[in-house]
């Protein structure tokens, strides 16, 4: 349907319907900026929102729980969610908005041309129109004006006192008007058959043109509409499969979290390489009590193979029993272990771990040394080759620093591989012993200070005896059944070397013994590879001390001496 033959008479409107055409477009291009404003703020809070939760330590620092390992995967996958959404709002900027705001500028032009001439047209047909009139109305004066002459000639051609020369006056008078009157009649029908012409012209071929050039313009603006409509929703509708790759990236990695796999890893991270604590024997504290029954015989609760059992001292059950509970540091607060450089101090699983852990580092460091010894090697041949580039002399003091540091971290480096090759063989002997002692199905041994538990194959197989308190000279032995942390022969044990404290040692652990610097000990055990050894001072008191603590000295004539440095 055509508005040339239907809306010829409504130009005015249509003026009114084409500018609110451009202004309804023009707000659907608002919101769109709108829409892809909020695509791209909730793409950067999404962002900012991976980076708040992002592990801020190295890949090497972080945790190996496939717990984590799923979560940072599924933070990586939600980045990528964000980016496919700031790839909608692009998509959106440019292919809409842009598109819109473009298209907006070349409607406005294109409607004040068309308009522009449709008031042309109209103004000229209101020319004519006027053209017309005006000749009308000189047509109407002249007529006008000859009926008056035509009447004044009558009245004095039949006034018998008018003379001849006014009669003749009269008719010449009315005679030029009557020409008058042909002339201005000849004008207004041509006017007249002129404005016809045009105004035929106007409503049939101008009007309608320029009517169905503001049709056109006015249904591409529809037509736009209806692609920008589609393009708006295809921008979203083309992320949709990698936005559906990102949620199935969430569902593998909440499928890949694997209790029983982290679990392991904790044993893995966390154990100790220490046997838990043998069971505690039963202390029968009545022994001592002579009942008398009616028979004369002794009536008492106590087992018979310990009723059997010579008396002895009584031990004091308090300091039994605190010493029980602080061997058994797992259920409470261990106490903080002094920090040495070759992690001593720790039990050999996790020495062994801080050991590899810092040859690692040191490796790095060493590359680093080497990287930048060779860049200045290169930067001396360069300077060498071209003099006017700077002196190569200038360079060999940060050459000669270099090589040095390479020469510390390298011997670093060999000091912490002999440490763990130290840890690694004293790990697979204590292995070995704990075989054999499971094959004699007896294990016979003693704890370390920390609670591990280090076998002695040179003890003999009778059940473990215990005391109280370390052994004074020219004190008699202690109760057979009396409880202490140790397991001890009931003669004190012979003095097989001595050695020298390099440090100070508080001994706050149950079963240390306190020592002070450059203070001389007797040796009467030997490190059993858990980082102890076992000493007397010269007053009779016993118990263990670090072993990288004090220099040691064997004798010679003792079976198994060995000197530590």
């Amino acid at each position: 349907m055509s508005w040339g033959t239907e809306l010829w008479d409504q130009f005015d409107n249509l003026d009114k319907h084409t500018q609110w055409g451009i202004d309804f477009l023009e707000r659907y291009a608002k919101f769109v900026k709108e829409r892809l404003d909020i695509e791209q703020n909730y793409a950067k809070q999404l962002r900012n929102l991976v980076k708040k939760y992002l592990p801020k330590r190295s890949k090497e620092e972080e945790p190996r729980f496939t717990s984590c390992l799923s979560f940072y995967a599924i933070l990586t996958e939600l980045n990528d969610y964000a980016g496919q959404k700031e790839v909608v709002a692009e998509e959106m900027g440019h292919r809409v908005y842009g598109a819109l705001m473009k298209y907006s500028q070349d409607l406005r032009a294109d409607r004040k041309h068309h308009l522009q001439e449709g008031r042309k047209a109209q103004q000229y047909l209101d020319h004519c129109w006027k053209q017309m009139d005006n000749s009308k109305k000189k047509f109407e004066r002249e007529c006008k004006e000859a009926e008056k002459s035509q009447l004044t000639y009558e009245r004095l051609d039949n006034d018998i006192n008018a003379t001849k020369a006014d009669v003749d006056k009269a008719k010449a008078q009315f005679n030029q008007r009557t020409h008058m009157v042909d002339e201005s009649k000849n004008e207004y029908a041509a006017q007249l058959q002129n404005f016809n012409a045009e105004q035929w012209k106007h409503f049939n071929n101008s009007i309608p043109h320029i009517f169905k050039n503001l049709q056109d313009m006015d249904q591409r603006r529809t037509v736009k509409l209806g692609e920008t409509y589609r393009s708006f929703a295809e921008a979203e509708r083309k992320v949709i499969p990698i936005i559906s790759k990102c949620l199935d990236g969430m569902v593998s990695a909440a499928k890949a979290v694997d209790d029983k796999k982290d679990s392991a890893i904790v044993v893995e991270s966390f154990k100790s390489g220490f046997d838990p604590p043998g069971d505690f024997p039963f202390e029968d504290l009545s022994q001592n009590l002579s009942r008398t029954g009616s028979d004369g015989t002794i009536s008492s609760n106590t087992p018979k193979g310990e009723r059997d059992a010579a008396p002895g001292p009584r031990p004091d059950p308090k300091h039994t029993i605190s010493k029980a509970k602080n061997k058994l540091w797992l259920f409470g607060k261990k106490p903080k272990a002094p920090s040495v450089e070759d992690y001593s101090h720790l039990p050999p699983e996790q020495r062994r771990k801080k050991l590899q852990q810092r040859i690692e580092e040191l490796n790095k460091e060493l590359h680093i040394q080497m990287d930048q010894r060779d860049a200045l090697n290169k930067m001396k041949d360069v300077y060498e080759k071209n003099p006017q580039m700077g002196d190569p002399n200038s360079l060999q003091p940060k050459i000669s620093e270099t090589m040095c540091n390479m020469e510390k971290l390298r011997s670093e480096i060999h000091r912490h591989e002999t440490w763990l090759s130290e840890v690694e063989g004293k790990q697979s002997s204590r292995d070995r012993r704990h075989s054999a002692d499971n094959h004699h199905h007896t294990p016979q041994g003693r704890e370390s200070p920390e609670g591990s538990y280090t076998e002695d194959s040179g003890q003999e197989h009778h059940p473990p005896q215990f005391h109280s308190s370390p052994p004074q000279p020219g004190q008699p032995n202690a109760d057979p059944l009396e409880f202490d942390d140790e397991f001890d022969d009931d003669d004190p044990l012979p003095v097989i070397g001595h050695c020298k404290a390099l440090y100070g040692f508080d001994g706050q652990n149950e079963g240390t013994l306190v020592m002070a610097e450059d203070e001389v000990l007797y040796i009467i055990e030997e490190d059993k590879g858990d980082g102890w050894t076992r000493a007397r001072k010269q007053s009779g008191e016993e118990g263990y001390v670090p072993t990288t603590y004090v220099e040691i000295t064997m004798e010679k004539n003792c079976k198994g001496a060995v000197t530590y440095i």
